[in-house]
């Protein structure tokens, strides 16, 4: 994320303005620890500074970003690198038997019966997760951004879907015009957005309407859930489809509002750019109030009870 100078000699990073004195801190702070890893010194500064993220947890991407800009602009030196790669996992998940396709599944949703969210967990829950998405969702596996929220879709016949929200895009023309906020409220405010970043019903399951009956049952479940698996409460929800493949009925059956295309333009960065097909963007408000906890200045914690 791009630092810029702000009035008074900061800069912006991560939504919030670093003063010139917290900057000195910094290079106090990089002077006094000389041996420390670049994480464990972004912890440090993240503590030193107060910046924590809406999870309580510090700021440590952020941070560590604004580390290595200081020292592209030789204020500071920090160690080497331990050599250790950060970002999206390299390897997919292996295919295994678990995730073989069943016999089909076609009924309407009352003879399906009983169907429920059930969040999968770490270790082997999450593994089995992201062998089936990788394995049937069309997108495949790849690593969540910012915090996620897995479900199996469950049912008294098995698994018949997976689930998955993680953070929102950065930036959305249409979705920022509609909410009204400005570049800093949402850089700032940007982790009560949550992305609904993969929807998948298992390919043997053939259920009118389970897509946007699963979608109605989110939209009930994510906001007690997120707080509980991350100590906050989102206000809105988010999610693109590809209108070369899907019309994105069942998101507009289960009350999400399609708010346009994006521009089909990636994330710039100076040092590449990239497009994309445009896509639909839907959305769900979590709060009545959304638009004025998004907008506001001083978002934090749990924000609304």
């Amino acid at each position: 994320m791009a630092v810029s100078e702000s009035h008074g000699g900061g800069v912006m990073q991560g939504g919030r303005e670093v003063t010139a004195d917290e900057l000195e801190q910094i290079r106090a702070t990089v002077e006094l620890f000389p041996n420390l890893a670049r994480s464990e010194l972004a912890h440090t500064v993240c503590e030193h500074l107060g910046w924590r993220a809406a999870t309580g947890r510090n700021k440590l991407a952020a941070c560590l970003s604004l580390l290595e800009r200081l020292e592209g602009q030789g204020l500071i030196t920090l160690p080497v690198k331990s050599g250790r790669v950060r970002g999206y996992r390299l390897t997919r998940p292996a295919m295994t038997a678990r995730t073989d396709a069943r016999a089909g599944v076609a009924c309407s949703l009352a003879e399906l019966g009983r169907v429920w969210l059930e969040s999968a967990g770490s270790g082997e829950e999450e593994g089995l997760w992201n062998e089936y998405v990788d394995r049937y969702h069309y997108l495949g596996y790849r690593k969540p951004f910012g915090c996620p929220l897995r479900y199996f879709v469950q049912s008294e016949r098995g698994v018949v879907g997976c689930v998955l929200f993680a953070g929102a895009a950065k930036a959305i023309t249409v979705r920022d015009e509609w909410i009204g906020w400005t570049a800093e409220q949402r850089l700032r405010n940007l982790p009560w957005v949550v992305g609904n970043s993969r929807f998948l019903i298992l390919p043997w399951v053939q259920v009118r309407h389970l897509a946007s009956h699963v979608l109605g049952m989110v939209g009930r479940q994510v906001v007690g859930d997120w707080l509980g698996r991350w100590g906050y409460r989102p206000v809105l929800m988010e999610t693109f489809v590809d209108p070369a493949r899907f019309r994105g009925t069942c998101y507009e059956a289960a009350g999400w509002l399609n708010l346009g295309r994006t521009t089909g333009r990636g994330l710039v960065r100076a040092d590449r750019a990239y497009t994309t097909t445009p896509k639909l963007v839907f959305v769900r408000p979590l709060h009545r109030d959304f638009r004025a906890w998004l907008c506001s200045e001083e978002l934090e914690g749990r924000a609304w009870e």
